[in-house]
């Protein structure tokens, strides 16, 4: 996929991760059992039955050594990353909410009522580098294969598809030039004060205030009083940068990068292409999408892909230096087959993706507003428009919107998250809407699962593709 890192990380060499409390058949005899007071035919409790947590276990322990402290269960880890995109929750919050929730507790592996937090937040953090792009898809593809055991996905509706791209807007401020160039100033002293050098001036209070006066201006619309003001903080960043190279002759890598950001950052203009929009990330694209309340995005595209006959999110890819919405397709379909191990036939989009030259091959593409369709065709491009509300959704309850993970890679696994959490949220609806009936007409012969996941396990998993 466009713009993967490859990072090796010190936690690689912990030790193989604890197993879960579930899996003890010691018993404890002052601990309270959370089967004594849960409802087993809770959406949560159903899913935590039929989700294969030994596939997690086996995929995500090969990035374990077998030296160093143990880490922490992956049941407990992958059950976290899964509710944090659901309910929306930031690191801090999810641990919190944990001890408050015992269906919490139930779903990532614990048997006892648990009085403690069960990690740092800084835990989840590296968990996901460690998971990686490609452990990320695999949470998504689980939630695929639950759905289909479910029969709420057909094997026959992963053959249409409808793709379409939205913005990820990353955590940054709004870019002006005036706040790019003193917050450059402010990185560029930072870094000289930290290795020793004495700058002949550091432009502190001059750099505030000339921001101040230049904000002031434009909004009184006075904009030959503020150039001047951009004029001069422009000057200050030359001057702070040229001190730093004549007293630092040999400069370490990490200051390196950040005056060659600085440099870019000096000589850009209005017309330059690859602009900075944000120091700290400086692989932020301004992209277009043409919206009244919100002409210009600052982040990453990001194209979804669902089911045409349903709204389950089949595949998510991110892309930067915002490309065209065509040059998209070929990767955005390469990565759904990959995910659903079926192969597309037709594709519904909109527009946007018109360039046939960018197009896969062997696949139909139906752009929206195209005439003398067969019914079935023409039937399902007027759901096209359904991928809306999915986005929709995705950005306001599983932190699509704003992206507060860092780094291109961070890109990447926020978007899979949200498209993952998304499907999550379904099958947790589907459970609550499906127990009523089914308790009706099911016999109780296992007492402690839910009559819901005796469904999922009356249906052969033979019949499930090997990716999903």
């Amino acid at each position: 996929m466009q713009g993967k890192e490859s990072i090796t990380f010190k936690t690689l060499q912990k030790m193989k991760p604890k197993k879960s409390e579930r899996s003890n058949p010691q018993q404890e005899l002052f601990k309270t059992r959370l089967e004594s007071f849960l409802n087993l035919n809770h959406a949560l409790v159903s899913l935590s039955q039929g989700m294969d947590w030994e596939y997690f276990n086996k995929e995500f322990g090969k990035t374990y050594s077998e030296k160093g402290r143990p880490g922490l269960p992956t049941r407990l880890m992958v059950g976290l990353t899964y509710l944090k995109h659901s309910y929306d929750l930031s690191d801090e919050s999810l641990v919190e909410g944990f001890l408050e929730n015992p269906y919490w507790q139930y779903f990532c592996g614990f048997e006892y009522f648990q009085n403690e937090f069960p990690c740092d937040p800084s835990s989840l953090t590296r968990y996901r580098q460690r998971l990686g792009e490609e452990g990320c898809e695999k949470l998504l593809r689980e939630t695929l294969r639950l759905a289909h055991a479910s029969r709420q996905l057909k094997l026959s509706h992963l053959k249409e598809v409808i793709v379409d791209t939205t913005a990820q807007e990353k955590n940054i401020t709004h870019p002006t030039d005036a706040k790019l160039l003193n917050k450059a100033r402010e990185k560029l002293v930072k870094a000289a004060n930290k290795r020793g050098i004495t700058l002949r001036q550091s432009y502190k209070r001059v750099g505030k205030d000339l921001v101040f006066r230049y904000s002031k201006y434009v909004h009184a619309k006075q904009y030959k009083r503020a150039r001047r003001c951009l004029s001069k903080l422009k000057t200050i960043l030359g001057r702070v940068m040229r001190d730093i190279e004549r007293k630092l002759p040999e400069v370490d890598e990490e200051l390196k990068e950040l005056l060659k950001l600085c440099t870019r950052l000096y000589h850009q203009t209005k017309s330059s292409k690859d602009k900075i929009y944000s120091l700290h990330e400086p692989e932020v694209a301004c992209i277009a999408k043409g919206k009244a309340s919100k002409p210009y995005e600052f982040g990453c595209k990001t194209s979804v892909v669902t089911a045409a006959r349903s709204t389950w999110v089949l595949g998510v890819a991110s892309f930067h230096g915002n490309p065209h919405d065509s040059k998209t397709l070929k990767e955005a379909i390469a990565n759904t087959e990959q995910n659903t191990g079926r192969e597309i036939k037709t594709i519904f989009a909109d527009k946007g993706y018109r360039g046939r030259v960018n197009w896969p091959k062997g696949k139909q593409v139906i752009i929206s507003g195209r005439k003398r369709l067969i019914p079935v065709l023409a039937k399902l491009l007027k759901r096209r428009s359904a991928i809306e509300p999915v986005i929709g959704h995705m950005k306001r309850e599983n932190r699509l919107s704003r992206n507060l993970l860092k780094g291109k890679l961070g890109d990447h696994l926020n978007a899979i998250l949200a498209g993952t959490a998304f499907n999550f949220r379904k099958l947790i609806s589907f459970f609550l809407d499906f127990f009523y009936p089914c308790s009706l007409n099911l016999s109780f012969s296992c007492q402690n699962q839910g009559p819901i996941i005796r469904i999922l396990r009356l249906k052969t998993y033979s019949a499930i593709p090997a990716c999903l």
